[in-house]
């Protein structure tokens, strides 16, 4: 770490401290809908919710209290470039999820697995039609999921989605979770134990929280007791904006990302208030920004990662990722993506790898790695068309 960026890291974090805002100010754009529902055909496929482990915060309520942002040795900024490219050629250095792609071998319920690396559904390109689960252990084999037959997710314009969700493995790779009207499914892949949990409505989103399980509709984010069945309501939060909390994170704070351009606003949930903080692109070069965010935002440490539409330098509508401080709300990494040969959301953040690597999408359908730290971006599969969930 470079003692001038720290300098510059430590200056933005105590300028210009915004106080927080009421709790309807923070959330004036939380229930904006932005369903872009790709076409049946669609190659990248939306991965919506990632697997990862959240601490949840419940029954947010009373007044608002301010956010005091921490100090940023805590998340330094690195010595890459701040606005960062992937080279025109990538290399395909394989690994552990190159596997992904291979057809499988076993069944869940002949070999359950010790542990789950990643899931995968593939989807046709060319029709749309969606396969079934594949899981893929740690011992490198992939395996269908046999045990329970899933539906497709809808909403009630009757609009549909892939079962497997971005959010359903959990962290530490021995749970599934799948969304479908009317009840949350569960699968231990190391039993291939099933259990179903009523909850009415159109559930579009799972994810987990820790040892905790979410499950939302449109609007609302409820959490699952696994132990009883019961199920209560996390108030005001939206289920397409929830951050997923680094699972090492034991602070009970459940992080928001919501707003659009100048209003973008990072809140912070705790059992009885938040606060909000808009945030801050000074560690930028000028011109560049974020403009909106889609998909889920996963959380590493003090830092998040999340996909969305940014302005580098004179372009607008850029596909890219950002790194920012869940902390300080300082944006100090964008990965711009450019826009041609780029579908419209192509490029969803999966989550982090143990090395500080960020997995993502990269159409047409494909899986990449970036290294913000460095700007490295390598290639982990050129083509894997339908949705992936990973452990972390």
């Amino acid at each position: 770490m470079r003692d001038g960026d720290l300098r510059q890291l430590l200056a933005l974090a105590a300028e210009d401290v915004r106080p927080s805002q009421p709790a309807a100010a923070a959330w004036e754009r939380a229930h904006r809908v932005r369903r872009t529902r790709r076409a049946a055909g669609a190659v990248a496929v939306a991965l919506v919710l990632v697997a990862g482990g959240t601490t949840m915060a419940l029954r947010p309520s009373g007044r608002p209290a301010p956010v005091t942002p921490a100090t940023a040795t805590a998340n330094p900024v690195p010595s890459a470039s701040p606005v960062q490219r992937p080279p025109g050629q990538l290399t395909y250095s394989g690994g552990p999820l190159a596997r992904l792609a291979d057809p499988p071998s076993a069944s869940l319920s002949a070999r359950p697995v010790r542990r789950a690396v990643a899931l995968y559904q593939p989807v046709d390109p060319d029709t749309g039609a969606a396969g079934g689960v594949r899981v893929l252990g740690d011992d490198g084999v992939v395996r269908t999921l046999d045990v329970v037959t899933l539906r497709p997710t809808r909403d009630a314009a009757g609009n549909e989605a892939t079962a497997l969700k971005s959010g359903s493995l959990s962290p530490d790779g021995r749970l599934a979770a799948f969304a479908q009207t009317d009840e949350v499914v569960v699968v231990d892949l190391t039993t291939a134990a099933v259990r179903r949990y009523p909850l009415r409505g159109y559930l579009e989103h799972v994810l987990w929280a820790g040892d905790r399980l979410l499950a939302g509709d449109n609007d609302t984010v409820y959490e699952v007791d696994r132990g009883t069945g019961a199920t209560e309501k996390v108030p005001g939060v939206s289920p397409w904006d929830v951050v997923t909390p680094d699972p090492e994170n034991g602070s009970g704070v459940l992080l928001t990302l919501t707003g659009v351009e100048q209003g973008l606003t990072l809140s912070r949930w705790t059992s009885n208030d938040v606060g909000t903080q808009r945030l801050d692109f000074r560690a930028l070069p000028t011109g560049n920004r974020v403009d909106e965010f889609y998909g889920r935002g996963w959380q590493r440490g003090d830092e998040i990662a999340r996909a969305g539409w940014l302005t580098t330098g004179t372009t607008m509508g850029v596909e890219g990722v950002a790194v920012m401080n869940g902390e300080t709300g300082i944006v100090t990494r964008l990965l711009d993506l450019g826009r041609e040969g780029r579908s419209k959301g192509c490029c969803e953040v999966l989550g982090w790898d143990a090395a500080g690597g960020v997995l993502l999408r990269y159409s047409p359908g494909g899986l990449i790695r970036w290294q913000p730290e460095t700007g490295a971006v390598t290639g982990v599969l050129a083509e894997l068309p339908g949705p992936v969930a990973l452990a972390r």
